[in-house]
């Protein structure tokens, strides 16, 4: 029951984050018009104010580290019927649950849970802080690309000749970094018991939605063929794969 709850916790508080991987099968996305260089050039002087290299290292270096940590004890101190909604719990078992949070219940469980967790935090921190570091020349280029295609070269010259300003220099510097401002945040989780109250409303809706669909098959509803490609997909031998789903 625990894992399930720490289960819902982390995805109360995990960023979304795009797809890593889509379907093979899927038919390719058609490539977007050429951009004229000139344009381009435009887009990319745009960037460099409001996403100047580094900036994902300012992200990650304190404020982050403090919204992480505030989100997962705000999750800590919710009672735990919330949460087993989150997790998918039947009803039934959750009807059995008393008025205890998280926090209350690792305290004593694990007396170090809450440093254990800061450490855990500051740890992750820093793993993602590289990670992103790493992913910032990718962004920065589709962000070239994006500005590039939703505004003319003579709307992106009046943003430049405003960024060049003392003013529009603050501006752009910091814009991208306001969204994990602290008063932001401090706003955002106030609106999280609103959302938990309308979690389980909104399950339902998700399951009405579902239902006109046939349910997923299971292993042994699969045609060879089907099987074979499971395997080759799941980089593993058909026998492997038919003894996991004989487990």
């Amino acid at each position: 029951m625990l894992k399930s709850f720490a289960a819902a916790t982390i995805l109360l508080v995990a960023p979304a984050q795009p797809a890593l991987a889509e379907d093979a099968t899927a038919p390719a996305a058609q490539a977007p018009a050429p951009i004229d260089p000139a344009r381009l050039a435009v887009a990319r002087a745009v960037v460099d104010h409001i996403f100047p290299t580094g900036t994902y290292g300012r992200i990650m270096d304190g404020s982050f580290q403090a919204i992480m940590k505030a989100a997962v004890d705000g999750a800590g101190n919710m009672p735990l019927r919330q949460i087993a909604v989150i997790a998918g719990t039947k009803e039934d078992e959750i009807a059995k649950l008393g008025d205890g949070t998280l926090n209350q219940i690792m305290e004593i469980y694990d007396p170090a849970y809450k440093p254990r967790m800061n450490a855990m935090m500051d740890a992750m921190s820093g793993e993602m802080g590289k990670l992103m570091t790493t992913f910032e020349p990718a962004m920065r280029e589709g962000l070239t690309q994006a500005y590039a295609h939703h505004y003319t070269a003579d709307q992106m010259a009046d943003f430049n000749r405003f960024f060049d300003t003392p003013s529009g220099q603050a501006y752009a510097r910091d814009s991208m970094i306001l969204f994990m401002d602290p008063a932001v945040m401090e706003q955002m989780q106030k609106a999280m018991p609103e959302l938990m109250k309308q979690m389980p409303a909104m399950l339902k809706t998700m399951e009405t939605a579902a239902k006109p669909f046939p349910k997923p098959r299971q292993y042994k509803d699969l045609s060879k063929d089907e099987r074979a490609r499971l395997a080759r997909l799941l980089g593993v031998t058909e026998a492997q794969l038919a003894k996991q789903n004989r487990q």
